[in-house]
């Protein structure tokens, strides 16, 4: 079997083997190796304990060296080539994990071979190693052969491999959406009967392999192994709420369905790194995946046999601030993905009857930072059948995306302020800071919306006006 590996590699092995240790590439650089993947960090595992290889990592890695993980028994180390690469290296003493089944925290106990190293790990496809120098293929569990077939297989008994570490079930199916693999049956069945330990697995971890999975090539995939696996009615049961009866007349679309198709959609119109959407972007494909959750709670059968699903974007808005903070997201991430939630059905109004300029600047105006990204999950979610529709939908579209050109070259959208600030609103009126200021500053600045901008004399007038009506009869 023959093997590009990185120098640094050889280089570690020789050092190595000259003080009597083993060294072993392991893992996914392996993998990625067989599958012609870059891998841009290096695993390694070896006979030495921390202490002893410590002075060579040091010497070797004379960029950078960090030993966070020294109670686990991990070291790691950085080195620069000449044309900038960082090579970043991190080496592991043989282990053997206990687990609390309480907890996903190992108990670490070294152990002294690599098969009971490899033994360990979550998949075979992971648990192969190549020894290092002399680059002994080492597959004790078939790991090869699995990623020959695109499967997914754990080297040990599945149900103790994920009671002893929950978070591979979650693992499993990233690895569905990022390499395009299968779970084979015992694997998968082992997952379905164990779903409830990924309840002890912390929030962050669970969230960290969400984002992985929607920031694959296939997130799909990804999300349909969690959905059948039965992992999304723990950690995101939103999704396979999705999953509604179609009434009996087939009257609307099925909702999981339909989103599956929308985060395709999402994920085709990203732009390069020099377009408004570089992808992936987390953003949008966590606002394709929920832009639809309000539906089950908001979905009644109407007279006539009718479906609807009134105020599904508000509600979906709020029920996906509730879930992306359970999984402890960022903020800006829980407000962006919310506000798109929310907005998703704005520009359908457009379709019906063109809005004013007025109508484009409020739009402009509320999706604000978001406009880019919510054209695309607007455009992602028109998935009529219907190939005129389609047309008329695309076709406004681009008419109103054209039209904020236009605008934006005669006004700046992105910083639309009344023409009055609240210091000269309250000079003007002779107010103190307070209710009426804000409740004036708001009618100016639907006024600038509403007229485009206008000279100072004129907002003017108009403050002066607005406070006479609204002071008439105090």
């Amino acid at each position: 079997m023959n093997f590009e590996v990185w120098p640094e590699a050889i280089e570690l092995g020789r050092l190595f083997a000259e003080q009597g240790y083993e060294l072993a590439l392991v893992g996914g650089p392996v993998r990625d190796l067989l599958l012609h993947r870059p891998s841009h960090d290096l695993d390694f595992c070896t006979s030495a304990r921390p202490e002893e290889f410590e002075p060579i990592l040091r010497r070797w890695g004379r960029d950078g060296f960090w030993d966070m993980g020294r109670k686990f028994g991990t070291l790691g180390a950085m080195r620069r080539r000449d044309d900038g690469t960082e090579v970043q290296v991190e080496i592991t003493t043989y282990r053997t994990d206990s687990y609390d089944p309480e907890s996903r925290k190992p108990e670490v106990d070294y152990g002294d071979t690599l098969d009971g190293d490899l033994s360990r790990r979550d998949f075979t496809v992971n648990a192969m190693a190549l020894r290092v120098p002399q680059l002994e293929f080492v597959d004790p569990f078939g790991g090869a052969n699995d990623l020959a077939k695109g499967v997914l297989r754990t080297p040990i008994d599945p149900h103790r491999s994920f009671d002893d570490d929950p978070l591979r079930m979650m693992r499993a199916v990233r690895f569905v959406a990022q390499l395009g693999f299968r779970i084979e049956p015992e694997t998968a069945e082992a997952i379905t009967d164990m779903v409830d330990r990924i309840g002890i697995v912390s929030a962050e971890r669970v969230r960290d392999e969400l984002v992985k999975m929607l920031m694959s090539d296939r997130p799909r995939a990804g999300i349909e192994a969690l959905v059948e696996s039965g992992l999304a009615d723990i950690v995101f049961p939103e999704i396979p709420a999705l999953q509604l009866e179609i009434d009996e007349h087939h009257r609307h679309k099925d909702v999981f369905e339909h989103t599956m198709i929308v985060i395709e959609r999402a994920v085709a119109l990203e732009t390069g790194p020099d377009g408004p959407v570089p992808g992936p972007d987390l953003t949008l494909r966590l606002a394709a995946l929920m832009h639809d959750i309000g539906k089950p709670r908001t979905r009644r059968f109407e007279a006539g046999g009718k479906v609807s699903f009134h105020h599904h974007d508000a509600v979906g808005a709020k029920m996906t601030r509730k879930r992306l903070r359970v999984l402890h997201f960022d903020n800006h991430i829980v407000d962006d993905v919310s506000e798109l939630v929310n907005l998703h059905l704005r520009f359908h109004g457009y379709v019906d009857e063109p809005w004013t300029d007025a109508a484009v600047r409020r739009y402009v105006k509320d999706a604000g930072a978001l406009y880019h990204r919510l054209n695309r999950l607007t455009r992602a979610d028109a998935t009529t059948q219907n190939r005129r529709k389609a047309m008329v939908f695309s076709s406004a579209m681009d008419e109103m995306e054209q039209r904020v050109i236009a605008l934006k070259e005669q006004e700046d959208l992105d910083a639309i302020r009344p023409d009055v600030d609240g210091n000269e609103i309250m000079e003007l009126l002779g107010l103190e800071p307070g209710p009426m200021v804000g409740r004036a500053y708001r009618h100016m600045l639907d006024y600038r919306l509403d007229n485009g901008p206008v000279d100072h004399e004129t907002a003017v007038a108009e403050l002066r006006r607005w406070y006479e009506r609204e002071t008439a009869g105090a």
